[in-house]
């Protein structure tokens, strides 16, 4: 495993135990999917999958993840950027993930036991497929 990954889980403090059981859950839903530690504001989180990616105000295509890990002060984020027939994914899903709060991309929580794992697995197989198939219209650049 890569030894910044690791430092990342170690840095995290009481958090680590379940941030290792988000990291596990997201590769096994994803078998072989890359994983690399990311920046994100003055921090860093933990991508899966990177992609072509430009916001609407940039002029450039750069690369972000299809999913990102990130611990915060009072939660978890799981952030599954995929955007399929219009809707993103974990806002259209959020009814059916158990106790999470859901923004258009981020899925918050505080333990993975209040989520539904089973329905977590098949989002995040759903944003693999569709970001494979060039179906996931967050990823234009």
């Amino acid at each position: 495993m890569d030894a910044r990954i690791e430092e990342w889980f170690a840095a995290a403090g009481p958090r680590e135990a379940e941030l290792r059981r988000v990291d596990a859950l997201v590769v096994a839903a994803a078998p072989g999917i890359d994983r690399q530690l990311v920046p994100a504001g003055s921090g860093r989180m933990l991508g899966y999958g990177l992609m072509p990616y430009r916001p609407r105000s940039a002029t450039k295509t750069a690369t972000w993840p299809l999913v990102a890990l990130a611990a915060r002060k009072r939660h978890l984020s799981l952030y599954v950027c995929a955007v399929v027939d219009g809707e993103y994914l974990p806002e259209a899903r959020a009814g059916r993930l158990g106790r999470v709060s859901c923004g258009k991309s981020c899925i918050r929580f505080t333990s993975l036991d209040r989520v539904d794992r089973v329905e977590l697995t098949a989002l995040l197989q759903d944003a693999v497929a569709a970001t494979r198939a060039g179906a996931n219209a967050y990823s234009a650049g």
